[in-house]
């Protein structure tokens, strides 16, 4: 971010915080960890495992992810953010890997910026850019035992096309 003080250039930073984890993700760390004096708003979106895919039960998924690419790609969202929304102060992205049980959160993505619409417009792209690009998968247990290999990253762009 860049910014003018008294004729003077002044670059400013973006906090950013990347995680993949087994451990459970917790929206109030998440939030703190986005709270700046500087934002006038913090937008949150936290993913959870859900009971059911088109109709069908789940028992519980299960994560997959090549880290060091899925943090490049994280980094790669930052830096985008930061292009279009100059004034972002704060990204947040944590990822779970693991088994994950209905109701547990699998994804946190936090914005910090000083304006609502621009933290909304960052946060929408950051999940959306993470669930297209990262190197994340993910597996679903059903009730009747079977299971199957959701694709996350770039793989879903092939099969939507």
């Amino acid at each position: 971010m860049v910014c003018s003080a008294l004729g003077k250039k002044i670059t400013m930073s973006c906090f950013t915080n990347f995680a993949i984890t087994f451990a459970p993700l917790s929206v109030t760390e998440v939030y703190q960890l986005a709270d700046n004096a500087s934002n006038g708003a913090i937008v949150v979106m936290s993913g959870t495992v859900r009971n059911q895919t088109e109709g069908k039960p789940v028992k519980y998924l299960e994560y997959q992810a090549y880290e060091p690419m899925a943090i490049n790609i994280f980094q790669q969202i930052k830096d985008d953010i930061i292009k279009k929304w100059q004034d972002t102060n704060t990204i947040i992205i944590h990822h779970r890997i693991g088994k994950l049980s209905i109701g547990e959160i699998s994804v946190l993505v936090a914005v910090g910026c000083p304006h609502r619409g621009e933290a909304f417009s960052a946060c929408q792209y950051a999940i959306d850019t993470l669930k297209h690009n990262a190197p994340i998968w993910k597996k679903e247990h059903f009730e009747d035992g079977a299971s199957s290999w959701v694709s996350i990253g770039m793989c879903e762009q092939l099969t939507n096309n």
